[in-house]
């Protein structure tokens, strides 16, 4: 009997769990490690942050479904693997008691850490900013969105600035959405006349979202998501400004380093931007007690896995076979990450460095649908 262990159950966990529960439940022991015990619907926290959706409605309890699926699931914060011996380290939830879960085949498929510290002033707890990434964090953007309202309905005029907080930052989709979704209640509160919104995006373009872009063909025309992002603003009336990478915020400012090496402010009453994102920070540790984390992750903490790395990036964008096709490491060949997790290969997006020595590059997303298939 083999035993699988799957660090994280967001859609890249949760998925490669319901599978191997379908396939091999009865005759292998597959086992879910996670610090929450509810699967979060993350992509409806866009709603959450506006009060337009209850966030108990984003979540469902993750036990009963594995014990159907004949998945062992440990709620716990899963600290330290230990590749050459096969166990991972957890502190239990409950009691903070350790255990060792065994594995022959590790999934990680954690999701980031949000590294709000990486930007002076980001983030909700120790900065200025607000966040839709955590289902609390999205409850605090309800409640100062509605400070918000309140000053709107007493005359007051209110600057929303929704983006991205770093210069390396992803996961743009989201922020997208939630400006739209802002301006959308805004309109149902009949309170958009009192809002001046704006785009701040690392991206190269308007509709970039990490990937270069996308394109669909309606009604026999070619038509880019540059085009139709564009088109959106200006019906809805959202100010853009791109080539941005966001270094420090402060009660009231937003300071920023554009492509070409100047240096700016953007001055705000609420802003919601989306941190860059990091490996979770497990200890990896051999067999002697030795530091292993070299073989298994990058400097950003994400796992190494089949994809080929260091390429210039005009290589990298003509090569699609540069990108893994396993997920697996190549170091410890029992061990696989899926979803936020796994480190690619290098940007999707053209990179670009200031005159000043700033990378202002979109980082690939692997949320939400991406995430899924990979776990699956």
């Amino acid at each position: 009997m083999a035993k699988v262990a799957i660090i994280g159950a967001g859609f890249a966990g949760h998925t490669a769990a319901l599978y191997l529960g379908d396939a091999l439940g009865k005759s292998h022991e597959i086992t879910v490690i996670n610090l929450h015990e509810y699967f979060y619907y993350v992509p409806s926290w866009v709603w959450v942050g506006i009060g337009r959706m209850d966030v108990n409605k984003t979540r469902f309890p993750l036990k009963p479904v594995y014990k159907k699926m004949g998945v062992n699931f440990v709620h716990g914060k899963a600290t330290e693997i230990h590749p050459d011996e096969q166990y991972v380290v957890v502190e239990l939830k409950d009691d903070g008691q350790i255990k060792h879960i065994a594995y022959d085949y590790l999934l990680i498929a954690t999701g980031p850490k949000l590294n709000y510290a990486a930007t002076e002033g980001l983030g909700p707890k120790y900065g200025y900013t607000q966040s839709i990434c955590t289902a609390p964090h999205a409850v605090d953007s309800r409640d100062a969105y509605f400070k918000q309202i309140e000053r709107m309905k007493q005359g007051e005029r209110i600057k929303f600035v929704v983006g991205t907080g770093h210069p390396g930052a992803t996961c743009q989709g989201a922020a997208f959405e939630y400006i739209t979704n802002i301006h959308k209640d805004l309109l149902r509160r009949g309170l958009r006349d009192k809002a001046q919104l704006l785009w701040l995006s690392n991206e190269q373009a308007v509709g970039d979202f990490g990937v270069r872009g996308v394109h669909t063909t309606i009604k026999g025309q070619l038509l880019s998501s540059e085009d139709f992002i564009k088109a959106a603003f200006k019906e809805y009336d959202i100010a853009y400004e791109v080539q941005k990478g966001v270094y420090k915020v402060d009660a009231n400012t937003i300071y920023w380093e554009d492509f070409d090496g100047n240096y700016g402010e953007t001055p705000y009453d609420f802003a919601m931007l989306i941190p860059q994102f990091v490996g979770i920070p497990f200890k990896y540790i051999g067999k002697d007690g030795e530091d292993v984390s070299a073989k298994v992750v990058n400097k950003a903490g994400f796992v190494k896995v089949d994809a080929i790395y260091d390429q210039p990036y005009d290589l990298l964008v003509k090569n699609p076979t540069a990108w893994p096709e396993l997920y697996q490491n190549p170091h410890y060949d029992n061990i696989f990450a899926a979803g936020i997790a796994f480190a690619p290969p290098g940007p999707i997006s053209q990179p670009h460095v200031t005159p000043n020595g700033t990378s202002i590059t979109a980082a690939p997303p692997r949320t939400g649908m991406v995430s899924g298939i990979i776990g699956r």
